[in-house]
């Protein structure tokens, strides 16, 4: 079996060799990203290895096909990229990850909280300068705070046992209630009830039509002044330009993202040495309450071990025709 990865980092091509160990396929990895302009580098391979900015949308999928693609391999959750329609018209099948250790991102939706909330990342700066002063460090008790969690599935969930044992009353928002949470003491409440009362908003929830910019100027209006709005999930869930606007008004006290809508022309390059043209981006990047990793919370050796084996697996359960528990339809 020929497999060809896109958007491929070096993490990709360790764990994903490591993993191959097991199923000796044979592995190609490109670093560019799946477009409409590059599917002429497909060769001999009738699987594709898609990571979450790769574009896979219908123009693609007409080209995938006569290519003689079969099979679209996400290494992700997430499958908002890829057009389930055209796949299914092209009669080219979708698996992707559904989860790998949700304790890697759950984890790193509060460590951002924390170092926002303490400014970790302004006290590190000024002891490297020798600066050990305190003055405007100031953070406040996570202790008997109201923490809002939209969507509380794998990761939402672990996110939701983390917040309990920090003391913290957690509501939260779902399309279905999960008992265990709600036995421990997590009160699912209407949307636009977390969105109110909550005091940190954590965002977990699926990038859906119905979801698109769930966090917009008339959500935000609703939030209580100074709330902490914290996302690790999907970037386009968050009208980006209506929060920057919340910032600079001081409505919104602190925003941690992972995650940017515009991300897939930015994430995972090295731009140092250029200028960012992304205006909304680089806005951002000059408030001192705001906190940006680069779709960083996967990034852990158990998750990205669990990525590796499950793709494989999937791959392997297709080319074995056995049932694809992993399909997205």
């Amino acid at each position: 079996m020929n497999i060809l990865f896109f958007s491929a980092q070096s993490y990709d091509r360790e764990y994903f060799t490591r993993a191959n160990l097991k199923t000796s396929y044979n592995l190609r990895f490109l670093e560019s990203p799946l477009n409409v302009d590059n599917t002429a580098l497909i060769k001999n391979e009738k699987v594709i290895c898609v990571f979450v900015n790769d574009q896979v949308n219908a123009e693609v999928i007409a080209q995938l096909k006569e290519k003689g693609v079969e099979l679209i391999a996400l290494r992700c959750a997430g499958f908002n990229n890829v057009d389930l329609a055209a796949a299914a018209a092209a009669g080219i099948r979708v698996v992707r990850v559904p989860a790998y250790s949700p304790h890697a991102v759950a984890e790193h939706a509060v460590t951002m909280l924390l170092s926002l909330n303490r400014k970790i990342y302004k006290s590190y700066n000024r002891i490297r300068d020798n600066n050990f002063t305190l003055a405007g460090l100031e953070g406040f008790d996570l202790y008997g705070k109201t923490v809002g969690v939209i969507g509380t599935g794998n990761i939402g969930m672990v996110f939701c046992w983390i917040m309990l044992g920090f003391g913290c009353k957690v509501i939260a928002h779902d399309v279905y209630e999960n008992k265990e949470l709600v036995q421990a003491g997590v009160v699912y409440k209407s949307l636009q009830e977390v969105i109110t009362e909550a005091d940190v908003i954590s965002l977990h929830c699926p990038l859906m039509p119905e979801t698109k910019h769930m966090i917009n100027r008339e959500s935000i209006a609703s939030m209580k002044k100074g709330v902490i709005l914290v996302n690790t999930s999907r970037g386009g869930l968050i009208d980006t330009v209506a929060v920057v606007d919340a910032l600079k008004k001081g409505h919104i006290g602190a925003l941690a993202i992972d995650v940017y809508e515009q991300e897939e022309h930015l994430f995972f390059q090295d731009f140092s040495d250029t200028i960012i043209m992304d205006d909304v981006l680089s806005r951002l990047t000059t408030f001192p309450n705001v906190l940006i990793t680069a779709h960083q919370g996967f990034f852990t050796r158990e998750a990205l071990t669990q990525i590796a084996e499950v793709t494989l697996n999937n791959i392997r359960c297709y080319s074995e025709k056995k049932e694809l528990t992993n399909e997205v339809k």
